[in-house]
């Protein structure tokens, strides 16, 4: 494939192409798994294949993920990690001790958890701030020039949008990084780097993989060079936060039906979304595919092709109500996660009871099934 055909394909042909690769030993047309830990050398004792040495530092199948994801992203350079919380943790321990970091508010519970208990430890400083809002976000980044800024759209389970742009420029302005989670959108939703942020978190066990199989993280980078970006990679490197070849493996089968799955499950979602929203057991729909969203109009801009799978209603009666609704879904499992091409149902309340969630939200996610098939389910469950 040749770089000039590169630049002009869409996502839909890069990823099922997986960025032109091949099984060049048998000319198969599915790349094939390379479980070996380290590489022999020649007689001059340089490595016989460049760049292939252990596979703490580089592996072909990660590499091969690494192509297709950086190019699905428009990025310089990708790096895979064997979770999402991973990559997570490997940017934030470029941090030095008593830096300051701005971090959105109420996102995906997990990541702040975490970098609540990191900063603790480390003396840095964490400012959590409601990112939809620019005016409050850009504020905080003048008051407290922030090393690094870190949000997520749209959010998990609240669905808000962020102007990556307004707060690319705000951070910026205080000579800081941007980093982006957009596990929800994918790049084929939103490429967050062209909007300005400098790097771009996946939980790549969610919609870039899709089959709920792999557990894995990505990171991408508008600039490869940057003094963060080669910080994350020795950190890696040495640290040995890699993904194994398998893992790769699947994980890049998965991206090849990538803007399929995204397209059919924006679709399912879109439709449950306007069907919930004039159910007379619900109390209010969160997804930003409708026009009553107060970030509708933001998301129209940053998103492209649909809304995504991520989808969030309360139910009238708080807990109760919410829960029989749930114990009657047939289609719908009980479980948790997003982005997988079956669709899943959860009480936030019982797993975040002390976050503000609303005791009757449930959070979909929104799978490639029939959409009508999941709104006759979903209403026999609410009672129609």
């Amino acid at each position: 494939m040749s770089s000039t055909l590169k630049s002009t394909l869409h996502p839909a042909t890069l990823a099922a192409q997986a960025n032109g690769l091949l099984d060049d030993g048998t000319g198969g047309v599915v790349p094939p798994i390379h479980p070996s830990t380290t590489f022999v050398r020649g007689e001059d004792y340089a490595p016989v294949v460049e760049g292939n040495v252990y596979s703490r530092s580089a592996a072909p199948n990660g590499r091969m993920v690494e192509g297709v994801l950086a190019q699905l992203e428009g990025a310089q350079d990708a790096m895979v990690f064997p979770s999402g919380m991973a990559a997570v943790a490997a940017v934030f321990r470029t941090l030095p001790s008593g830096a300051t970091v701005l971090v959105q508010s109420q996102i995906y519970w997990g990541t702040t958890a975490w970098i609540r208990d990191f900063c603790t430890r480390r003396s840095i400083t964490l400012i959590e701030v409601e990112a939809s809002n620019s005016d409050v976000f850009a504020a905080a980044c003048r008051a407290h020039k922030p090393a690094l800024a870190w949000i997520e759209t749209p959010s998990n389970p609240w669905l808000r949008i962020v102007d990556i742009s307004a707060c690319a420029q705000a951070v910026h302005a205080a000579k800081g990084v941007l980093v982006a989670d957009m596990t929800t959108a994918t790049p084929v939703l939103t490429r967050a780097l062209d909007f300005g942020a400098d790097i771009v978190m996946h939980s790549a066990t969610k919609g870039l993989n899709g089959h709920s199989d792999v557990l894995a993280g990505a990171l991408s980078a508008a600039d490869e060079g940057s003094e963060m970006w080669q910080a994350i990679r020795m950190d890696r490197d040495m640290a040995g936060a890699v993904l194994g070849p398998f893992e790769a493996w699947l994980l890049l089968r998965g991206m090849r039906t990538l803007p399929l799955r995204v397209e059919r499950m924006s679709s399912n979602a879109q439709t449950l979304a306007e069907y919930l929203s004039d159910h007379p057991a619900v109390e209010a729909v969160l997804y930003p595919g409708l026009p009553t969203h107060v970030g509708h109009e933001l998301a129209q801009q940053q998103m492209k092709g649909g809304f995504g799978p991520l989808l969030s209603f309360v139910v009238k009666g708080e807990a109760k109500a919410a829960l029989a609704a749930v114990a009657r879904l047939k289609l719908f499992h009980r479980a948790t996660s997003l982005g997988g091409v079956e669709s899943l149902v959860e009480h936030r309340h019982t797993i975040e009871p002390h976050t503000g969630i609303p005791e009757g939200l449930l959070r979909l996610s929104v799978g490639i099934e029939d959409g009508g098939d999941l709104m006759d389910d979903l209403g026999q469950a609410l009672g129609q």
